[in-house]
């Protein structure tokens, strides 16, 4: 039985150059996290745009290349590196990033055939734990934080260390919330506002 850890989605949507910089670090300060082992970003994944692609292509002479996928010479940490994606789904061709650990020489493979599975499923076949990560990685830093940092009484202990996020609480302002304690209608709330927020303007 493999011990990868399973593929997930991180970002609703197709991530601008910027936010896959953004991407890049969002497990940055995150507590418990190994930043050496490049554990935390193993098996993540999401959408970029063409342009981004290629402009990556050229960045720096890959590690390896194959039809539609290269690796970045350049490792995250430990045996973890960017695996860049040209797939054709229905027709159309889509450009992914995925954090691959080439520990596992069939992880890029495993990875690519993961994100044309998900792409070819239901319209919105993200999970409760997918929405969440996408919510963390569109979040502004100045709507999150972790519980407990700032304001020690502001969380019960035992919630501590958690990730928060800023909620509009309806007339009474907002307020910090565990990111894992958001209701469904709040995490629908949250991803409708980051849909909002890449919408270019008229």
């Amino acid at each position: 039985m493999s011990d990868h850890p399973p593929f997930r989605k991180v970002f609703d949507g197709v991530a601008t150059q910027e936010q896959m910089f953004q991407l890049f670090d969002r497990h940055r300060g995150t507590p418990g996290n190994d930043p050496l082992s490049g554990a935390p970003y193993d098996g993540e994944w999401f959408e970029l745009q063409g342009s981004t692609y290629h402009f990556m292509l050229g960045l720096l002479p890959p590690l390896f290349m194959r039809t539609g996928m290269f690796g970045l010479s350049e490792y995250k940490a430990g045996y973890v590196t960017s695996v860049f994606f040209a797939i054709r789904i229905r027709g159309r061709e889509r450009w992914f990033h995925g954090f691959c650990n080439l520990a596992n020489r069939r992880s890029p493979d495993a990875m690519r055939a993961a994100i044309i599975a998900y792409e070819t499923g239901a319209t919105d076949s993200m999970t409760r734990a997918e929405k969440l990560e996408a919510i963390w990685s569109a979040m502004p830093v100045e709507f999150k934080g972790i519980a407990g940092d700032r304001n020690p009484d502001g969380f019960p202990a035992d919630q501590h260390g958690r990730r928060a996020v800023l909620i509009d609480t309806g007339g009474q302002g907002r307020d910090l919330k565990a990111l894992e304690d958001l209701s469904d209608a709040e995490i629908e709330e949250l991803l409708a506002v980051s849909r909002m927020r890449r919408k270019p303007r008229s």
